[in-house]
């Protein structure tokens, strides 16, 4: 049979059936190995390429199927020649076996392993230009290739797979943190930070970032009415709640760009300053920061009070609280002692009545966040008692020494990573 054709012709032929044993080879890869996000995003973008491709890839099962069709066919060929040619060369004895040794060895380096490294670094320059080819070559066999689906997709059900159809890439959100980190400098770290936080909401209550009850400045109606006025007049917050002896007894929210209603009048009552407030807002504890933010723009709020399960006042939360867990702090409260203090010696004084989360944030620490809320309740969590006087502790891996116990409270502690001991 080698006779009949001219041993160019078929030398020619079999390195055509290699090139095209690649490109099937390299078309597999490449689409499945394309970034469906980003060709998501140019589909969207109008990309005629990347619609093309998303409508081959929506059917994985006939997409593989047309292309293991048409390589196998290459591959069958390109054997049944390489046969001929080692026939003439080696005779009919060694000469199927020559041709399999060599044909292995040539399919798996320019036909397989050269072409589909290349197609899984360089998804996107396979991908579009095999997808003009394999759409129409899809439409050709269309009989064949449904015909294998079928048999293929019969057999999936039986392992339990019910669907082969392309149901979307969605991403859990420990999946989507995994991508934003990944991201490098296609994403500024200011943003990536700001995108993680988002994806924290969810994570964090409204108990974890409010300001608690016995820093909560208000107006008490049992005050007199020259003090009231110098606290409205003073007042370095812009809303203040209106409480009548007990910080429980919350009658309601004051605007201070109200306070110019009364305060221009000849004689100011207690109940006229009532009058401008606000009813107020009430907050679960136990509400996500994600919840909650949506809340505050359906109820058009900037400012809510924080209730217990029994309806107690624990604290105050706000718009900007939930905003600067987003973005960071952006506002300053002039009136706020700072909480943290570094030491020479690279240790923090901090004092009792500071947050955990902000302490995390603020010094890069991991101290257990899922108890208490602040340094205080942590310690005495940990001790399981009061200390008579001061102590030293480690939790986690940062060591503690309590610096300072007034009134049943923690005020104040040194505090730095086990790791290393700080001089004193």
């Amino acid at each position: 049979m080698s006779d009949d054709f001219p041993l160019g012709l078929l030398f020619g032929l079999l390195a055509l059936l290699i090139l095209l044993s690649a490109f099937f080879s390299s078309s597999e890869t490449g689409m499945m190995s394309i970034n469906r996000y980003r060709l998501s995003h140019q589909a969207n973008s109008g990309d005629a390429q990347a619609k093309r491709v998303l409508r081959l890839l929506a059917r994985p099962d006939r997409l593989i199927g047309v292309i293991l069709i048409g390589n196998n066919f290459i591959n069958n060929l390109a054997a049944s020649i390489a046969t001929i040619i080692a026939i003439h060369f080696f005779g009919e004895v060694t000469g199927p076996a020559v041709a399999t040794l060599i044909l292995t060895i040539t399919i798996l380096i320019f036909a397989e392993v050269t072409p589909k490294t290349y197609a899984a670094i360089k998804p996107e320059r396979i991908a579009y230009p095999a997808s003009r080819i394999l759409e129409p070559l899809l439409k050709l066999l269309y009989p064949l290739v449904l015909l294998v689906s079928l048999i293929s997709n019969g057999l999936l059900r039986l392992l339990g797979v019910k669907s082969v159809e392309n149901g979307g890439d969605s991403l859990t959100r420990d999946e989507l943190r995994t991508v934003v980190h990944e991201a490098g400098t296609m994403i500024p770290y200011r943003h990536q930070t700001m995108l993680l936080s988002i994806l924290d909401l969810e994570n964090v209550t409204v108990n974890d970032i409010m300001v608690p009850r016995h820093e909560v400045l208000g107006i008490d109606l049992d005050d007199s009415l020259a003090d009231i006025l110098a606290q409205i007049r003073t007042s370095q917050h812009t809303r203040l709640p209106i409480f009548k002896g007990d910080i429980n007894n919350i009658i309601g929210m004051l605007h201070l760009r109200n306070a110019a209603r009364f305060l221009s009048r000849p004689e100011v009552t207690k109940a006229a300053i009532v009058q401008e407030a606000r009813e107020p807002y009430f907050i679960p504890e136990s509400t996500p920061l994600h919840t909650q933010l949506l809340n505050f723009q359906k109820q058009k709020r900037r400012i809510g009070i924080v209730v217990d399960e029994y309806g107690d006042v624990e604290g105050l939360v706000t718009l900007e609280d939930i905003l600067e867990e987003i973005v960071g702090e952006f506002t300053t409260d002039v009136s706020e002692d700072q909480e943290i203090h570094q030491q020479d010696d690279g240790s923090h004084v901090i004092e009792g009545t500071a947050n955990i989360r902000e302490i995390n944030k603020m010094l890069g620490w991991k101290l257990p966040t899922d108890g208490p809320k602040t340094l205080n309740g942590l310690i005495l969590e940990h001790l399981e008692s009061f200390p008579e006087g001061p102590a030293s502790l480690q939790i986690g891996s940062i060591r503690m020494e309590i610096l300072e116990i007034r009134d049943n409270l923690i005020t104040s502690a040194r505090c730095w990573p086990a790791v290393r001991l700080p001089r004193r």
